[in-house]
């Protein structure tokens, strides 16, 4: 028999998943701007915020060194004003979305990146309203910090 603690939390998880399914509902909707769509996906796919990054957005914070494993969701045009950035969208498992804006004046061009596909990236989180992004993909030139790295196809550019 189940003793009095143990049905209390029961209920509490049954509350946070009722929670959670009524917050995906609620924000479903195609129309939501970023940070609604962030925020939902962030209550259905992640209750205890494990996630870095889901976790940085939430709290509004910036300046993070933060190693994401996600998919690449969309390819954008670059940013052709020095320094140059390749730029491109990427989704995590709980459907948060994060920019990346890799400099290709100090690391190469990820010329072969597909929609679809799975990336390992790690560098530099700042907040947005959007979700956030993702720079410093790439190594310090004057070695004063850590760089970052993206993992693509089987290569690591820096």
């Amino acid at each position: 028999m189940a003793s009095y603690r143990q049905l209390v939390k029961r209920g509490y998880v049954i509350v946070a998943l009722a929670a959670a399914i009524y917050v995906v509902q609620q924000f479903s909707s195609s129309t939501l701007d970023g940070t609604a769509r962030n925020e939902a996906a962030i209550a259905a796919g992640s209750a205890a915020q494990s996630n870095t990054v889901e976790a940085a957005f939430l709290n509004r914070q910036s300046d993070l060194f933060l190693e994401v494993d996600a998919t690449v969701a969309r390819i954008l045009s670059d940013d052709t004003q020095p320094p140059r950035h390749q730029r491109f969208i990427v989704e995590l498992d709980s459907g948060h979305t994060l920019l990346v804006a890799h400099n290709i004046d100090l690391a190469d061009r990820i010329d072969n990146i597909e929609v679809g596909a799975p990336v390992r990236l790690f560098g530099e989180y700042e907040w947005n309203d959007k979700g956030g992004v993702l720079h410093w993909t790439h190594h310090d030139p004057e070695g004063l910090k850590d760089g970052g790295w993206i993992d693509y196809d089987g290569v690591r550019y820096r």
